[in-house]
């Protein structure tokens, strides 16, 4: 999904920043779909992103790789952007400066994609969602015990911000036209754009 909303915007050789790269299979999925594009993979993890570099294979030869946050970053411009499954873990202020610094190392029109669990924490909502989220894992073969404890994970560790308020922040870091792509139990995608 992301590498189809990206390319509505970005050329075949373009340059993709992607933000919380360990591991690899979002680069390997991007990589695959577009095989002119290049990338800059910046995770915090060094273990992971060797992970990611074993996972590319030759196609590790398209990314330059940057241990660190949004702040080691290059400076782009890049025709596009992603950050996956990681702005649930910034309390708010810091998850604005992130998608403030996306925004300024991309090209006037290019794209943003977010996706990360963003539902209302309020009772009895919160309580709800993580439920569902949790009997969906146990359905989809997670061990009961680790499926339930994720509730309680989520709950502690996580900053999690609802719809409305992840939303605000996108448009508070200079997006627009803001979508929603994505939703699933306690999970949603955007695709934003800088004007």
């Amino acid at each position: 999904m992301a590498a189809v909303l990206l390319a509505e915007r970005a050329t075949g050789d373009a340059r993709i920043l992607v933000l919380g790269a360990g591991g690899g299979l979002e680069l390997k999925a991007l990589g695959d779909m577009q095989p002119g594009w290049h990338f800059d993979g910046v995770d915090p993890s060094s273990e992971m992103l060797e992970l990611a570099r074993t996972t590319l294979g030759p196609m590790a030869d398209r990314v330059r790789w940057h241990e660190g946050y949004i702040d080691d970053a290059p400076a782009g411009p890049f025709d596009g952007a992603t950050c996956l499954l990681t702005l649930h873990f910034l309390p708010p202020a810091e998850r604005l400066k992130t998608l403030a610094e996306l925004h300024m190392r991309l090209r006037p029109g290019a794209s943003l994609v977010v996706a990360h669990h963003s539902f209302p924490m309020e009772d009895p909502f919160g309580d709800r969602w993580l439920a569902r989220n949790a009997a969906f894992a146990a359905a989809s073969g997670v061990p009961g015990v680790q499926a339930k404890a994720s509730i309680a994970a989520i709950k502690e560790r996580l900053p999690v911000l609802s719809p409305e308020q992840d939303v605000d922040l996108l448009r508070a870091a200079g997006f627009a036209d803001i979508e929603l792509f994505y939703g699933a139990f306690t999970f949603k995608g955007w695709v934003a754009h800088r004007p």
